[in-house]
């Protein structure tokens, strides 16, 4: 199975190249062949500096960092049609390899195994649903105190996780939900998560001319330029002050506990741009927002430590601050220390969230969760500032316009639904549109119900 996963991926990563190219991507009857994850996340087009980080931090060739990135994308559009077909039987996904050449995919369901198998995954038959685990953990979010500060659903063990920083703290949170513990993994933890309070994607802005937090992406609203960042960072009408220490802007919104997001509306002295700091300060371009799977590559840019890259643990992690719980954040093993709050995770060209926490340092190592993008930009209609990309054929001079309900700058949860040209198609992985990315066109975000 790996190597047919694998072999999957890497065919789609030589399509891309030969698309780039110019030598054709059509069938011999002039049908033009749909574009694979690969082709659609960009993946080819990872800048060298991400995957220069990417061999520096996960210890990988540069024929293996380039091979990471399609397989990533092959297996994340695998797994969230997977996802669609097994419905409530699903129990998970995740990659593994260092070049993410193995997918894995859980079920409840013996039936679903030779299904599973026929996509060129890995199945793995286990006892308990993804949404059966996803409602003990929210059982365990509402009654979860400081000794007991992350909890998160693990789909490679089947179980949920509680780390605890006191003997017995696990117990007795288990115990007080009536949570089965034949279920439950517990870990000792030294350190508690705490946001990282002390400011392009990356670069550093200070808070009422004191506090520093870092810039996750750069995004408009109407004609307004402003940034995406961490909740915790400022509270709506709080000043800000770029990395030069000129006036920039203040927050318009902002929440924090329950989610860490906020976005800071710029003035006209400030652009935004379609990029991440990287390391060495250079440009890293942004193509879109397509969450990435459990097991993927994902690299941070902060104003404290630069530009450091892990994999991602797990999503929809909850975790309780001292100020209280934030759910809905993904886990990693970036490292990261007090002024990268706020800051950009992205994994290739596609943004993954802001920095809102963790424990440890990037001397010793750590843990950091990141709040996804994609609820931030729904949540206050801000559009993600992009690199250019070819907009894709759509219709021609004079030719009407497809129709429907798909429109351009929406952000899209995995099952959502829309109509374009005629026809119907279910979202598989959580994206904001934009043009060129129209249902049809890629097959790894959309299926035609």
């Amino acid at each position: 199975m790996p190597k047919r996963h694998a072999r999957a991926a890497c065919t789609a990563l030589a399509a891309a190249g030969l698309l780039l190219a110019g030598t054709g991507g059509a069938t011999a009857d002039s049908t033009p062949a749909a574009p694979s994850a690969a082709v659609t996340l960009r993946t080819a087009d990872a800048p060298p500096e991400l995957l220069a980080a990417m061999q520096r931090d996960l210890g990988l060739t540069p024929t293996q960092a380039k091979a990471r990135l399609a397989h990533e994308a092959e297996a994340g559009a695998t797994a969230a049609r997977l996802r669609d077909r097994l419905g409530a039987a699903f129990a998970g996904a995740w990659v593994d390899g260092a070049d993410a050449g193995t997918l894995t995919v859980a079920t409840t369901r013996a039936a679903d195994t030779a299904a599973i198998r026929a996509t060129g995954a890995r199945a793995k038959l286990v006892g308990r649903t993804l949404a059966d685990l996803d409602a003990a953990r929210a059982a365990l979010d509402r009654a979860a105190g400081p000794a007991t500060p992350v909890r998160y659903v693990d789909p490679r063990s089947n179980t949920l996780v509680v780390e605890e920083t006191e003997a017995g703290a696990a117990a007795v949170l288990l115990a007080a939900t009536g949570t089965d513990p034949a279920g439950v993994t517990v870990v000792r933890t030294a350190g508690a998560p705490r946001p990282l309070y002390d400011l392009r994607g990356g670069d550093a802005y200070y808070m009422n001319g004191s506090g520093r937090c870092s810039v996750g992406f750069p995004v408009t609203k109407g004609s307004v330029n402003g940034f995406a960042t961490a909740g915790h960072c400022g509270r709506a009408g709080t000043g800000t002050s770029g990395f030069n220490q000129v006036a920039q802007g203040s927050f318009q919104a902002s929440v924090f506990p329950g989610n860490d997001m906020a976005w800071v509306a710029a003035n006209a002295q400030w652009t935004a741009t379609p990029y991440v700091k990287g390391s060495g300060g250079a440009n890293v371009q942004v193509t879109g927002s397509v969450l990435q799977p459990v097991g993927a590559s994902v690299c941070r840019s902060g104003s404290t430590t630069g530009w450091h890259c892990g994999t991602i643990q797990q999503h929809d992690t909850s975790v309780t601050y001292p100020e209280g719980t934030i759910s809905g954040v993904t886990r990693t093993t970036v490292c990261a220390e007090p002024g990268d709050s706020g800051g950009s995770y992205i994994s290739g060209s596609q943004a993954q969230g802001v920095t809102s926490g963790g424990s440890g340092n990037c001397s010793s190592g750590g843990t950091t969760f990141f709040q996804p993008l994609n609820p931030i930009l729904s949540a206050y209609g801000l559009t993600l500032k992009v690199a250019g990309s070819d907009p894709g054929p759509g219709p021609g001079p004079g030719d009407p316009e497809p129709g429907g309900t798909w429109r351009a700058g929406t952000v899209y949860a995995a099952g959502a639904t829309v109509t374009y040209g005629g026809s119907a198609f279910r979202c598989l992985q959580g994206h904001q549109a934009q043009t060129g990315w129209e249902p049809p066109n890629v097959p790894a975000l959309w299926q035609r119900v």
